[in-house]
This record gives structure tokens, C-alpha cells and sequence, in this order.
């Protein structure tokens, strides 16, 4: 189905994934608003060891402790399910934290949120921890699952076996037929996330979670919101600045989302990252010379050859894992998701060149990655998570053929991914709940100083996005920072960008605007 959602898209990007939730002495549902505090604000977190992550939040084992034996502490947060009526139904948050080495010289809690939307905070931090140990020198490390993702009131829609039927379809239609099955695919999405979630998903969006992000930074009492968000992360940390300027202490964006463009706008810089992405890859397997496994000599050669092999898995898939076969829609997503970092370009080379010979397997696993699913055939809710929180924060409406009109722009844009992400421009076509924005307001005057960091390289966030969130921002409150290199985010490719946000969220040593790092 369509590969459009940048819900699955970060997600996957994190699929390094690897922590989860506690059970706090409360039930996974949540409690349903009984016993709630008259202030949730002044409310008393118990902090628990955390279990295993739910299926919901990917799955896997529960987190191994920190260098020096420091455990993973899980807990639950009441919040109002809708803040217009907040003495009305509460809900639950899926906290996870990891406490400072130095306590005396502690500054507070670093809120993080790694991206999607849809992606677990509970289940990645764990995985991800190493990145950030120098930080928790002074700060407890705090991640969360966003109202609708995880285990905080997850949104439901297909169960797994629907999941493996909706990621093989067919993402580019050719002809009236596979235009109304692609349209039938996403109204059944759509109807099953009504049915099983329909509560839920008016409140799902990025400016109830960014009010969450408010009442956790007082329950965790802390005057300030010390926060480091990545990709759709930024984008958060952008609409909490701007409804509490006053509020943010210390704040990191890295892999930044542009707020000024609309959804098409927003799919076309993708679109034109991820060839950028792939045509890096391409040049660097041609300097390998006969290393490399691609056929063709030339950057094109190898585009055509890629477009080519898709054109055929559209006409007759092939055996990927176990009985399943690779489609033409999941081996973009296995492509995309190779992208998302030059340590996995071996592996596209590896997957492509075995996939020509009939084995998609490792196409597959990339395509499963993407999409959230484990090896036991079961899936996180990744997906329908992105899809609730992109369509209640997206007023845009496209029909299929609205989207078929813009293949073509998008096919400029991209003659290997553009057609893939033109189609999902109709993801929202059925949605049940309209939408909030065009694009989120990120100006946040009188807040203080905000790191923004691009990558010139990014496929997901392209690095034009960073200069539009510094100008959004306002005058006086972003400084820029620039990595020139490769993958999605900078902090963890970048001893020198990690040097710079270490200095600003450890010692409030804030970088020059304009710092270059290579």
C-alpha cells in the first residue's frame, strides 16, 4: 500500500527500536478517568521496572540495564483525552526514564521524542541510549509513547494478517481497476481505525500532544522543558515552542521538519531527498568499480536498472520470507528504508543484486522494518499510529484522483519514488476526523535559544527544512548548526555536532550560528 506515511517512514528510521513500558499497578487500557487527580499537574508518578514492549510498541525483550547498572523506570501519566473539557475522561502516557550518574549537579529531565509521528519514545530510548550517555551525566533521560502510539491509548485499525494483505498492495495503480482496489484499501484502513479507535482519534494530533508535553514537564517537576526531538519530533518541539515560549529550557531539533509547507510540498522534498539518497548511493557503488554488484556504469544506468526491476515485481512479485512474496511496494520500502542511513548501503546492494537473482528476502526484511512488523508476523502499531496523528493534523483531503493528477510533478521529482508517494497523497481521502492545518505555526517569540540541526544530506528531512524552521522560529531564537554529510539526523553521525549540543544541553554553551560541521 502506500509507502507515503512519514509516520512509518521515521518510525522505521528508528527501528533500532528497542525498549518499552511498565505495567505502573494500571491496566495497559488505561483507567478510564476513575481515581483521577483533581490537578493532574501535581499527580505522583510511580516508577516501576519496566517489562517487555507490547506488540504495540514493536515487541522485543524488556531493557537492558545502563553502563553502571542503572535500570530502565516505567510509568503512566493521566492526561485529559481533550483539553477543552479538563475535568472530563483522562487517558493514559507510557513514560521511560533513565536517571542522571550526577545527581548533585543534575539539571532536570531531557524529554525526548524521536519521530514518525507514530514512533514508541518508551521502546526506542533503550536502544538508542548509548548516543546519549554523555547527557545523562546531568539530566534522567525521558522518552514516551504520544497519546495514540504504543501503550498510550494505542490507535487500532487492521489486525496482522490484514497488515500483511495491505502492505502488498499494489501502490501505483496502471489502470481502473487497481485504482478502485487502491481506493478500496485505504477506505478499509480507514473504516477498521473508525471502528476499533473511533474515540480516540480526534485527539490523537501534534497540539494535544505538544499539551501533554506541557503537563509531563510540570509532573516531572521541572520549571523549564529541556527537550530533543528528532525528524516529526522537531516538528512538536516547534508547536510546543510556539503555545509555550516561556516554557522551554533547554531544546535540540535534529532532522528538521519543514512547518512552512503544506502535505504535497512537504511528500515533494521527500520525494527529492530520497533520490538525492539514492543517487549518492549509486555514485558511491560506482566507485567501487567492479565491486560493484549493480549493472551499469553510470549513475542513470543504475536508475533505469532500479525502475526497471520494479516495473517487473509490479508484472510478478517474487519469494521474499517464507511464504510471503516481495511486491513492487514493499521493495520501495525496503529501498527507502535503506536510505535512511549510508550504514545500510551495502546492504540495498546486497538486497538489490540478490532480488535480481529471485530472492527478495532481504528487500523484505528492510519492507518489514519499515512497516513495523517482527519476525513473529506481528505488528507495532506504527502505522496506524502515523496515519490518525498525520490525517487529524492535515486538513488536506485528496482524492485518488487528485493524487493520479500529481504523478507527474512528482515523477520529475523523483523517476524512482515519486509515483509511490504522489499515490499516497489520497492516504487521508477516507479518514473519519478532518483535519487541523495546512501547516503547523512554529513562531515562538521571547522563547530563548533553539539548536536546529540539518543534515545537507538527509533523505526524510531534507536540509532546507532546517533554515525554514530557524526563520518560522522567529528572530533571536534558532541557531543553526549544519552537518554536511549523509543519513537521517545528525547528532548520532557527527562527533562534531555532538560536541556542539553537548556543550549547549550540558554546560548552556550555545553553539554559533552558523556552525559548519563536516
Amino acid at each position: 500500500m502506500p509507502i507515503t506515511s512519514s509516520a512509518a517512514r521515521t518510525a522505521a528510521a528508528a527501528t533500532v527500536t528497542a525498549a518499552l513500558l511498565a505495567a505502573v499497578g494500571c491496566s495497559d487500557e488505561g483507567n478510564g478517568g476513575e481515581d483521577r487527580p483533581k490537578d493532574l499537574a501535581s499527580q505522583q508518578l510511580e516508577w516501576r521496572p519496566c517489562p517487555a514492549p507490547s506488540e504495540a510498541e514493536g515487541g522485543g525483550p524488556a531493557p537492558s540495564p545502563l553502563p553502571g547498572g542503572t535500570k530502565w523506570e516505567c510509568s503512566f501519566m493521566d492526561v485529559p483525552l481533550d483539553y477543552a473539557k479538563p475535568d472530563g475522561e483522562t487517558i493514559e502516557l507510557a513514560l521511560i526514564r533513565a536517571r542522571a550518574r550526577d545527581t548533585a549537579n543534575r539539571v532536570g529531565s531531557l524529554v525526548f521524542n524521536f519521530g514518525g509521528p507514530g514512533a514508541s519514545g518508551v521502546h526506542t530510548l533503550p536502544s538508542l541510549a548509548s548516543d546519549y550517555e554523555d547527557l545523562r551525566a546531568r539530566y534522567d533521560l525521558v522518552s514516551f509513547d504520544p497519546r495514540g502510539v504504543g501503550r498510550s491509548v494505542p490507535v487500532e485499525c487492521l489486525d496482522d494478517r490484514e497488515m500483511d494483505e495491505y502492505v502488498a498492495e499494489d501502490p501505483t495503480p496502471d489502470d481502473a481497476a487497481e485504482e478502485k482496489t487502491f481506493l478500496e484499501g485505504i477506505e478499509d484502513f480507514s473504516d477498521a481505525c473508525e471502528e476499533n479507535s473511533g474515540d480516540e482519534l480526534p485527539y490523537v494530533g501534534t497540539v494535544n500532544a505538544a499539551r501533554d508535553l506541557d503537563l509531563m514537564r510540570q509532573v516531572l517537576g521541572d520549571d523549564k522543558l529541556h527537550y530533543f526531538g528528532i525528524s516529526y519530533g522537531t516538528e512538536l518541539g516547534g508547536v510546543y515552542a510556539h503555545l509555550y515560549p516561556k516554557n522551554i529550557g533547554r531544546a535540540v531539533f535534529d532532522a528538521v521538519v519543514d512547518p512552512t509547507q503544506d502535505s504535497v510540498q512537504s511528500a515533494l522534498g521527500q520525494v527529492r531527498g530520497f533520490q538525492l539518497a539514492l543517487t549518492n548511493f549509486a555514485e558511491d557503488c560506482l566507485e567501487r568499480g567492479d565491486a560493484c554488484r549493480l549493472p551499469g556504469s553510470s549513475v542513470q544506468e543504475i536508475q533505469n536498472w532500479i525502475i526497471g526491476f520494479l516495473d517487473r515485481l509490479d508484472k510478478k512479485p517474487i519469494p521474499g520470507i517464507g511464504e510471503r512474496m516481495l511486491t513492487e511496494g514493499q521493495a520501495a520500502n525496503g529501498i527507502i528504508q535503506t536510505l535512511y542511513s549510508k550504514e545500510y548501503w551495502k546492504l540495498l546492494e546486497q538486497g538489490l543484486d540478490e532480488a535480481d537473482g529471485g530472492n527478495g528476502a532481504l528487500l523484505m526484511a528492510f519492507s518489514d522494518a519499515l512497516n513495523g512488523r517482527s519476525e513473529n508476523g506481528t505488528y507495532s502499531n506504527i502505522q496506524a499510529a502515523g496515519t490518525a496523528i498525520g490525517c487529524v493534523d492535515t486538513k488536506a483531503r485528496y482524492t485518488v484522483d487528485q493524487a493520479k493528477g500529481m504523478v507527474p510533478e512528482f515523477r520529475k521529482a523523483s523517476p524512482v519514488f515519486g509515483e509511490y508517494l504522489a499515490w499516497g497523497q489520497a492516504s487521508c481521502s477516507k479518514w473519519p476526523v478532518p483535519g487541523t492545518w495546512d501547516h503547523p505555526d512554529v513562531s515562538a517569540p521571547g522563547a530563548p535559544p533553539i539548536v536546529v540541526v540539518g543534515n545537507t544530506g538527509d533523505p526524510a528531512t531534507p536540509y532546507k527544512g532546517t533554515k525554514a524552521m530557524a526563520q518560522a522560529l522567529g528572530k533571536g531564537v534558532a541557531v543553526q548548526v549544519t552537518y554536511e554529510g549523509e543519513g537521517h539526523g545528525s547528532y548520532g553521525n557527527s562527533p562534531c555536532v555532538q560536541k556542539a549540543v553537548d556543550g549547549y544541553l550540558l554546560n548552556g554553551r550555545v553553539p554559533s550560528d552558523g556552525t559548519v560541521c563536516t
